[in-house]
C-alpha cells in the first residue's frame, strides 16, 4: 500500500505540469523541438503535458505550412514573460497569469478562450479532518501558491461562506511544499487544482471542503505578443494555430481515455489520476469567444488582487485583448462539456 501521496520523483513533472495556474517558476526550453515546414515560424511557448502534447494526439500537427518552434516553460508567469520580451509569439496559460503580467505593465494580447468546470480547482482538507463545510475554516490554517488561480478561487470561496482572506491563516507556498504541509499535518487545508485534487482523492489522503464550480470563471487562455500580431503573415498562423487547439480540444472531449493515456505518459502522473482528472476538467472545455462577460470577469479577479495590494494599481484588462479571432464562437458563459 502507498503511504505517501506521490513519490518524490513524480514532484517535478507534477510542478512543470501544473504551471497555468501561477507561480514564480523558472522557464525550462531545455524540450524544446520544431514541426512543420515552410519559412515562416510560429515561436509557441507550452508547458509540460499542453498545447503541444494534446495537438500530436489530436493529430493536428500535421500538414503545417509554417513551423512551430516550442519552448516549454515550468508555469504561466515566465511563459508570458517570454511573450512581453517578443521571445514567444503566443502561449497557453490560466485564468490568473494575465492580470498580473498586465498588472505588471506586460505587452501581451489575450487572443483565445476556452471555458471549462472548475470541480477541479478545489478547497481539500485531509480525509479525517474535523472540517465539513467552508464557514468552518474561520481562523484555520490553507496553503495555497500566492497569484495563482487557486488564489483567487479561496478568496471567492471564503467570500460565499461570509469570511475574508484575513479571517484565515494564508500560507503561501508553492504546490510541491504545499503538498507535504498538507499531507503532513502542517496545515487545515489546501486550496489547489487539477491534477492534484485528483491526486489527492485518488490517494484517499484527502477530501473536497468546497470546490470553484460556480465561484470562479473556469477560463484559460490562449496569450500572444501584440507584436507577432501586427505581422500579417504570423497573425494567420496564429489563426490557423487556434483552430487547429480548438480542434484538439474537441477530440479530447470525445477520447478521454486515450488523452489520458498521452498525458500521463508525457507528464509522469499515475495513469487513473490523469483519467480522474481528464473527466473531472480537462475535457470539459469549450472553444469560447473572448467577449464583454469574460473581460469583465477577468477585470473581478484584478480588482481583488489589486484591493489586496498584490497588483499595483488598477487593471484595465479590456486593453489587453485581442477579439479578431472569435469568429463564430459562442459566448465565454457558454456552459462547459458535461
Amino acid at each position: 500500500m502507498r503511504r505517501h501521496l506521490v513519490p518524490a520523483a513524480l514532484l517535478l513533472p507534477l510542478t512543470l505540469l501544473l504551471a497555468a495556474c501561477g507561480g514564480n517558476s523558472a522557464a525550462d526550453t531545455a524540450g524544446a523541438g520544431t514541426d512543420g515546414k515552410g519559412s515562416l515560424t510560429l515561436n509557441v511557448g507550452d508547458q509540460k503535458g499542453g498545447s503541444e502534447a494534446v495537438l500530436r494526439a489530436a493529430g493536428e500537427l500535421k500538414n503545417l505550412d509554417y513551423k512551430i518552434k516550442w519552448s516549454t516553460f515550468t508555469s504561466g508567469p515566465p511563459l508570458l514573460e517570454a511573450v512581453n520580451a517578443k521571445a514567444v509569439d503566443i502561449g497557453g496559460v490560466g485564468n490568473t497569469p494575465p492580470v498580473f503580467a498586465v498588472g505588471a505593465g506586460s505587452k501581451v494580447s489575450v487572443v483565445a478562450a476556452w471555458h471549462g468546470t472548475s470541480k477541479g480547482e478545489a478547497i481539500l482538507v485531509p480525509k479525517n479532518s474535523s472540517l465539513r463545510t467552508p464557514e468552518e475554516l474561520r481562523g484555520r490554517s490553507i496553503a495555497v501558491a500566492q497569484g495563482s488561480s487557486a488564489h483567487f478561487q479561496l478568496i471567492a470561496s471564503l467570500k460565499e461562506a461570509g469570511l475574508k482572506l484575513s479571517d484565515v491563516k494564508v500560507k503561501y507556498l508553492q504546490p510541491a511544499d504545499a503538498l507535504a504541509a498538507f499531507t503532513g499535518g502542517k496545515v487545515d487545508a489546501w486550496a489547489v487544482w487539477d491534477p492534484y485534487t485528483s491526486q489527492v482523492l485518488s490517494a484517499k489522503q484527502g477530501r473536497i471542503l468546497a470546490d470553484g464550480d460556480g465561484v470562479v470563471n473556469g477560463l484559460s487562455f490562449q496569450v500572444a505578443a501584440p507584436s507577432a500580431l501586427k505581422d500579417t503573415k504570423k497573425a494567420a498562423a496564429v489563426k490557423d494555430y487556434l483552430e487547429r487547439l480548438r480542434r484538439a480540444q474537441d477530440w479530447v472531449y470525445r477520447h478521454p481515455d486515450a488523452w489520458a493515456k498521452v498525458w500521463a505518459k508525457d507528464t509522469g502522473l499515475p495513469y487513473e489520476v490523469a483519467l480522474a482528472s481528464v473527466k473531472r476538467t480537462n475535457a470539459s472545455r469549450i472553444a469560447v469567444a473572448v467577449d464583454k462577460p469574460l473581460i469583465a470577469s477577468e477585470q473581478q479577479i484584478a480588482d481583488t488582487f489589486t484591493e489586496l495590494k498584490l497588483i499595483p494599481g488598477k487593471v484595465d484588462f479590456a486593453a489587453f485583448v485581442d477579439t479578431r479571432f472569435n469568429g463564430g464562437l459562442p459566448p465565454s458563459t457558454t456552459t462547459p462539456r458535461a
